[in-house]
């Protein structure tokens, strides 16, 4: 989860999360070369007393300016690709959940095995436990294995909400009558906090979101005990 003062992403929890991290960090580099090399071209300018009047064409400049902006796109433009289709990729989940937005809570269900179904609401200062994140605890986390591509279909079943964990890299909208899929493959067990992040009503800043993340064997017993 963030911490105070902190300007980098959250530590990844999934494999998507870091080939996100990992795209932010070349356009970064990208970006911070063109504008260091703009930057010095516009000094270098500015200092020169060098006129060029009677400068009429330099078609070998134009064509330079044009070509070197476009492969920097192409650069910038395969990776964004190729992470996009990766966002989409759902292979054959071995788990869907579907989590449902209502004002102002979740609630979750599992039809894999049986139907396991129960709601997600946020825990109050007065009932939290010490070592507990106010405005994030919740008194049901939703679960999903680590180390297997699963599946959150995300919807609604009143105005829209959006389902959103930072360092999964997931962010959904919980859309009435419109269900919205993710791919989660999560690299690690944990616990991790996320928010309704789309305006819902008086109480859109009190319904958390609270992802635990378990083995396969012990989703399992989990998933057949409930």
């Amino acid at each position: 989860m963030s911490l105070w003062g902190q300007l980098s992403f959250q530590d990844s929890s999934s494999w998507l999360g870091s080939e996100l991290c990992f795209f932010h960090d070349h356009a970064m580099f990208v970006l911070i070369l063109v504008a260091s090399f703009v930057g010095y071209m516009m000094v270098c300018l500015l200092k020169s007393s060098l006129l060029s009047r009677f400068l009429v064409e330099a078609q070998s400049l134009e064509a330079a300016w044009t070509v070197v902006p476009g492969l920097l796109l192409l650069v910038l433009a395969i990776p964004s690709v190729r992470l996009l289709y990766l966002l989409d990729e759902i292979g054959g989940p071995v788990v869907s959940m579907k989590a449902i937005g209502h004002q102002w809570y979740w609630s979750y269900e599992y039809s894999d095995v049986g139907q396991v179904e129960y709601d997600s609401y946020m825990v109050g200062v007065p009932d939290m436990v010490d070592g507990g994140y106010r405005l994030l605890e919740v008194d049901n986390r939703c679960v999903l294995p680590f180390g297997v591509d699963s599946r959150v279909l995300v919807s609604s079943m009143d105005v829209v909400h959006a389902w959103a964990v930072p360092s999964v890299g997931v962010k959904a909208d919980a859309i009435p009558g419109r269900i919205n899929q993710l791919a989660v493959h999560l690299i690690g067990s944990g616990v991790m906090y996320g928010q309704c992040s789309e305006i819902c009503g008086v109480n859109h800043s009190f319904m958390p979101i609270g992802l635990e993340s378990v083995s396969p064997k012990v989703f399992f017993h989990w998933l057949v005990g409930v």
